[in-house]
């Protein structure tokens, strides 16, 4: 059975954080789908609030922390990313940038990514093709054609056909369905070499 190791990128910054509740959905979501079409699924959940010391030193020194290091290399690891930002000045967060920035931007190329982002007011959800597909679509990766924006309206609300748990179903399918296949960068597993006793033994049994 294949594995599907994502990602999951929360830019919150507050202690429950909007912005981690909708994440949580999303990857809930798409792990119970990935699991239905038969993959194995290792999710990552990081919170960037507790790297913000990390990358503010990362811009200074030019080196990451190992705490720091550890985290870029499971994103360049994995085969999808979850990446969901409060809004702020009508854009995603200063803290969300300046991860990305310390990237490879190479290290993003064809990865599947599901976006979204919280806000105060459904207003700002204009910033999900304004502001962050833009980013992605530059980094090269292979985006969903849904994205999610949740509102203050939206928490809050049992129901499990709520509209927000609907459009969360919908993104998490168009992720999974990216990540169905086989995945650009994903090295094929190497080919078994057998000692030639061995094939010799088996070319001798198929006579």
């Amino acid at each position: 059975m294949e594995t599907r190791r994502i990602t999951v990128l929360s830019a919150g910054l507050g202690v429950p954080s909007s912005s981690r509740l909708l994440a949580d959905q999303l990857a809930a979501s798409t792990e119970r789908q990935l699991q239905a079409a038969g993959y194995q699924v290792k999710i990552d959940i990081v919170e960037l609030r507790d790297l913000a010391v990390d990358i503010a030193n990362n811009f200074v020194t030019g080196y990451a922390t190992p705490r720091l290091a550890e985290v870029i290399a499971g994103v360049e690891d994995s085969d999808g990313i979850i990446a969901v930002s409060p809004v702020f000045s009508a854009s995603y967060s200063g803290l969300f940038k300046s991860f990305i920035d310390v990237l490879d931007p190479k290290s993003l190329d064809g990865k599947a990514v599901l976006i979204g982002a919280t806000g105060g007011t459904d207003r700002h959800q204009m910033v999900l093709d304004h502001a962050m597909r833009p980013l992605f679509s530059y980094l090269r990766t292979r985006m969903t054609a849904t994205a999610i924006f949740a509102g203050p309206q939206d928490w809050g609300n049992d129901d499990g056909g709520s509209p927000l748990s609907a459009r969360v179903d919908r993104a998490a399918g168009e992720l999974v369905q990216l990540l169905s296949g086989p995945q650009p960068g994903r090295k094929s597993p190497p080919l078994e070499s057998l000692p030639f006793e061995q094939l010799l033994a088996g070319i001798s049994a198929a006579r």
